[in-house]
């Protein structure tokens, strides 16, 4: 029996996990608190009264049971809110990001905290492109060259069914002017279908976007986590558009890409927004171009590139030239691009206010749909300039990556021609009013350790600045190392995971197994999944140091402790260990590479014995690629050798030239369990 009133309270709250206990900040409820939650909790103050009056032990063994069951109706609640948002967000990233950082109590608004306003923040992203245009107002402008082999004049009308998967497939998302939300669009598709596909066709037929269409809210976004919210150059300018009119940018997108692809007008090395085409692809194409130089002795010089708001920069004349003679755009279809890049209006909305509305004289809205194919065409024509130099380009939107490989002794002849590569790169740039950064640009020498101990050129001249050469750099979301080791990626991906499940493990004891796993798997997982191919053939403690962090989300799904053995739970989970987790992407990469399910720079590294003259071989008849040879380990990792190589390990049934990939992903799965 409790003897004080504080005692009663001390023993119910440690008895009723204070990590599920009711979030009351500032006075506002949570989500998931109803009526029957403040039901509960009047009747637990009525008893909380009539217990304060009277020591009765019977008052108290009726407080102490309502208590218990004022929080068993809250964990209640709080589950079932919290299933049904993990059902509503699906597997998306940001959507369960921001479901559970409102259930850590992490979504505060800072913006006021900050001091910036709407129309500073519009002020300051005109002020950005000004300087820009300022800087690049000397350069000449540049000849276009009519390159294209054929010409799209017209678009082809939409059916209802098109129509109908383009708003399906689309964002359920919604702008300040949409007139309703998107989810009612979808939900009311078939009444409305008719009437949108009208619109649609009537926009492609007559080569015109509604003005209505044009205009966009742009929202600030720190461009990385964790930066200084007070300095205005953290944050990226992010586009809102109606609902209509991307969907009118998805039909139209969709017979661009036809076109482009038909034709093959677009740079080979150029990664982004193209189907097949990723992040992981090109860097591997980059990293098994670096592992091959340093097996054959030779060491590569490395150069990152970043632009000063290359999206915003775009010169709308000379983009419109180049769609013209460069891609074959013309008649209605140019005459539609004209219409929709130019007398486009915005506003800054920030802090719940809006900015004045300001004329969008350059640029390409980065939240648009053809914002970014738009700029991959505006700057195609780089391919040829770096290319001029014997250098190679790999694009990702504005993220590129030149380099060149050599031997040691020829060093300084390469420092030589990469420095003069970049200064033609930089004239090509401010020709199309584009600038590079050059305080953001990294250098660096990649080899190995022996042969990086032979060069001494620690500073490469980029511009007018000196760039000091550096042993790590940040790569579309991969840290790559100098060494080629990937110690640094696998030492930041076990950072990260490990404060994620350090979170989670407060979250996930108000949710059912199931949805557990699921969010382990979107927070923790993709961690592990994300460009693991790069980690083939990787040292054995590293992947050590992977396998720790996916047996620790392995026992916070299963509730197992750290002494249990983790091989049943894997499987109980239907987890692939992370060694067989990157063999599986090594073998499925290459399997696409067999079928021409991946980019060109990755499906021809990878040949049958039987396409190239050896049919009298026994290897040409059960589907056996040619395996390149290599003299080191370096070589071993390379995508040309790693992936065929991988592949013939494999058993003849599933290197079956007729195998869909739903089909060999399910029996390859099958093969790495046992």
């Amino acid at each position: 029996m409790f003897d004080t009133y504080e005692t009663v309270l001390r023993q119910v709250a440690d008895s009723l996990a204070p990590q599920h206990s009711l979030r009351l900040r500032t006075g506002r409820l949570a989500p998931w608190f109803d009526a029957d939650c403040r039901a509960a909790r009047r009747g637990c103050r009525r008893l909380e009264r009539r217990y304060r009056r009277t020591l009765d032990a019977e008052h108290r063994r009726l407080w102490v049971d309502a208590v218990r069951q004022r929080f068993r109706l809250y964990r209640t609640k709080k589950e079932s809110y919290w299933l049904s948002r993990l059902e509503q967000d699906g597997r998306s990233l940001p959507q369960l990001w921001r479901s559970l950082s409102s259930l850590l109590g992490r979504d505060s608004d800072t913006t006021g905290a900050t001091g910036h306003s709407a129309d500073g923040f519009a002020k300051f992203f005109a002020g950005k492109i000004d300087d820009v245009r300022t800087a690049t107002a000397g350069h000449p402008t540049p000849p276009v060259s009519n390159t294209a082999r054929s010409t799209m004049s017209t678009f082809q009308p939409c059916t209802q069914s098109d129509v109908r998967r383009i708003i399906m497939s689309s964002p359920a998302k919604s702008c300040l002017l949409d007139p309703v939300p998107t989810f009612i669009v979808r939900e009311t598709v078939d009444v409305l279908l008719p009437f949108i596909t009208s619109m649609v066709n009537a926009s492609l037929s007559q080569g015109s976007l509604p003005v209505s269409q044009k205009h966009a809210i742009v929202i600030p976004l720190l461009k990385k986590p964790g930066l200084d919210a007070t300095d205005m150059a953290n944050f990226r300018p992010v586009s809102n558009l109606t609902f209509m009119s991307k969907v009118i940018e998805r039909a139209v997108a969709r017979q661009l890409n036809g076109h482009l692809s038909a034709e093959d007008l677009l740079p080979r090395n150029q990664s982004a927004y193209r189907k097949q085409h990723s992040t992981e692809t090109a860097l591997i194409r980059v990293l098994s171009d670096a592992l091959a130089a340093a097996d054959r002795q030779r060491v590569t010089l490395l150069g990152l590139l970043d632009l000063s708001a290359a999206f915003d920069c775009v010169d709308h004349t000379l983009l419109l030239q180049r769609l013209e003679h460069q891609h074959g755009l013309t008649g209605v279809v140019l005459q539609w691009l004209t219409s929709f890049v130019t007398d486009r209006t915005q506003q800054v909305a920030y802090d719940g206010q809006l900015s004045s509305v300001q004329p969008l004289r350059f640029g390409v809205p980065q939240g648009s749909v053809l914002g970014p194919l738009l700029f991959v065409m505006y700057t195609a024509e780089l391919h040829q300039v770096v290319s001029s130099h014997g250098l190679t380009l790999h694009q990702y939107a504005d993220d590129c990556q030149i380099y060149l490989t050599t031997l040691v002794e020829d060093a300084p002849a390469a420092v030589g021609r990469f420095s003069q590569c970049l200064t033609d790169v930089v004239e090509w740039m401010g020709s199309s009013r584009l600038r590079l950064n050059p305080t953001k640009t990294q250098v660096m020498w990649m080899g190995s350790k022996q042969r990086l101990q032979k060069i001494d050129i620690g500073e490469i001249q980029v511009m007018s600045s000196t760039v000091r050469t550096v042993d790590t750099a940040r790569d579309l979301g991969v840290v790559i190392d100098s060494g080629l080791s990937m110690a640094d990626q696998v030492s930041a991906i076990c950072r990260a995971a490990y404060y994620q499940l350090r979170q989670l493990r407060t979250v996930t004891r108000c949710l059912t197994p199931e949805a557990t796993k699921t969010t382990v798997q979107a927070f923790i997982s993709c961690r592990l999944d994300y460009c693991n191919a790069l980690l083939y053939g990787i040292a054995d403690d590293l992947l050590r140091r992977l396998q720790s962090v996916q047996n620790a989300a392995a026992r916070l799904v299963a509730g197992s402790r750290r002494s249990d053995h983790i091989t049943p739970v894997l499987r109980r989970l239907h987890w692939l260990p992370v060694r067989r987790r990157i063999e599986f992407k090594l073998a499925l990469l290459t399997h696409k590479s067999l079928n021409g399910s991946t980019p060109r720079y990755l499906s021809d590294d990878c040949q049958l014995v039987s396409d190239v003259g050896r049919r009298r071989l026994r290897s040409s008849d059960i589907s056996t690629c040619v395996v390149p040879r290599t003299h080191t380990g370096f070589g071993d990792r390379a995508f040309q050798v790693a992936g065929p190589r991988l592949w013939n390990s494999l058993p003849a049934s599933l290197r079956q030239s007729d195998t869909t990939v739903g089909q060999f992903k399910k029996l390859l799965k099958t093969h790495l369990f046992s």
